[in-house]
């Protein structure tokens, strides 16, 4: 009886048991591809939903305020680059030289192409160490030897490496000088922020445009390191945010608003346009190949 018992649990083990195995492997597939992650499932804002209201209009500051749905929802759209495409705005209060500053952006990328200069996210600049730039990079180290999966920030002449290595998702990035010295933070995967603190420098002339998608200008064009993957809500600032502010700007996530609006210079959402919801009017110009993509989310893992 006992012997007829496991027989037949070993004919169905040996029946079912290849079905079983594929179920497992195919479960396990679409659990790596992020089809289980519940920012798959969340609601999403939609473009322009949530914006800087300025009632006295461009560059104004009395009485300004979030307007709309803001409600750091995931957003609908995140803007995606193929490395032959990138967005500029000519920002007219561009904070340049001496002057404070903060950049933000999210990015997703899984093309660690090695190169001595990596490939910008944001930045603005001229010519080599002769003009000013600043942008978030992936690609090798700042010398260029290490292998590829860095991230690493960058003043053009003043470089600085910071982890995780490679990062991992969708990643929060933020570059800040202070007047002095350079500021990097990146956080990714749901991990703690990472804080990097450059060596002072001094910039000099910087050009009008500010870039997403592309390093820098060389001779007025953008540098060959143009950006290939995802990127989403570029935030800039004429100050230098506190760690705090950075930190409740993560803790937001990918669908974050604005954390100081009375030192926010523009706001690129990259929710489906290239429309600037500072309230200051910084529409961003597309040149090359940029498209907006739904189907982001897979990526993403809230902090």
């Amino acid at each position: 009886m006992h012997s007829s018992r496991s027989q037949s649990a070993m004919e169905y083990l040996m029946t079912y048991g290849w079905a079983i195995l594929i179920i497992a492997v195919v479960l396990g597939v679409l659990f790596e591809l992020g089809m289980f992650n519940p920012a798959n499932f969340a609601s999403k804002a939609q473009p322009g939903s949530c914006y800087v209201y300025r009632p006295y209009g461009h560059l104004t500051n009395d009485f300004i305020n979030l307007a709309g749905e803001c409600n750091n929802d995931l957003p609908e759209y995140v803007a995606s680059f193929s490395g032959s495409g990138y967005i500029s705005a000519n920002v007219t209060n561009l904070p340049v030289r001496a002057a404070q500053r903060t950049a933000v952006a999210w990015f997703y990328t899984t093309d660690f192409t090695p190169s001595q200069s990596g490939i910008g996210i944001f930045g603005y600049g001229t010519d080599v160490c002769t003009g000013e730039n600043f942008y978030a990079a992936v690609g090798t180290s700042c010398s260029g030897t290490s292998p590829p999966g860095h991230v690493w920030v960058d003043t053009w002449c003043t470089c600085q490496d910071i982890p995780p290595y490679p990062p991992s998702g969708w990643t929060f990035v933020v570059y800040e000088y202070n007047g002095t010295s350079q500021t990097a933070y990146v956080g990714s995967g749901g991990g703690q922020l990472s804080v990097v603190h450059g060596s002072p420098f001094t910039a000099n002339t910087p050009d009008t445009l500010f870039l997403i998608g592309a390093a820098t200008l060389w001779n007025g064009n953008p540098s060959s390191y143009e950006f290939d993957g995802d990127v989403a809500n570029v935030q800039l600032y004429d100050t230098a945010l506190s760690a705090n502010a950075i930190s409740a700007l993560y803790d937001e996530g990918i669908g974050g608003a604005p954390i100081n609006l009375q030192s926010l210079v523009g706001w690129w959402p990259l929710n489906g346009n290239t429309q600037d919801y500072s309230g200051n009017g910084y529409k961003g110009q597309i040149s090359g190949t940029v498209t907006f993509t739904n189907q982001w989310a897979s990526g993403y893992r809230a902090p």
